[in-house]
């Protein structure tokens, strides 16, 4: 993954392939309203299909966390808890349109913070 252009889904999408393989299912193809239209939990679905949910108190280091943004809106932003030792969290997340990078899940994150999941068993090959 280093050196290519990823938002968050992207970055996550591209840890399952060098991980798990090949994708389990394709997005929709993503718009700036993209879940927002009927107020569809899609990323929430999704995750909840292809990976392990976890109570946020047992989250740990490579779990993926996913984020609403706003009150009463759906979950749209994700990232991989890199960091969960202490009381601060670091998570890697792509940053609106401006890199990858390794922040702190800090109050303002924490707030918006909806879901843990861990990535499921590989199994075969």
């Amino acid at each position: 993954m280093k050196g290519e252009g990823a938002d968050c889904l992207g970055l996550v999408r591209g840890v399952w392939r060098e991980v798990m393989g090949d994708e389990p299912e394709a997005p929709p193809a993503y718009r700036p309203d993209w879940a927002e239209v009927g107020g569809e939990e899609t990323l929430l679905k999704a995750a909840r299909r292809r990976l392990v949910e976890v109570p946020l108190a047992m989250a740990g280091a490579g779990d993926v966390l996913l984020f609403r943004m706003s009150a009463g809106c759906p979950v749209k932003h994700c990232a991989i808890l890199s960091d969960d030792d202490g009381p601060e969290w670091k998570m890697i997340h792509a940053y609106w349109g401006r890199a990858v990078v390794e922040s702190w899940v800090g109050p303002w994150w924490r707030r918006r913070l909806v879901a843990a999941f861990r990535w499921p068993v590989k199994t075969g090959g």
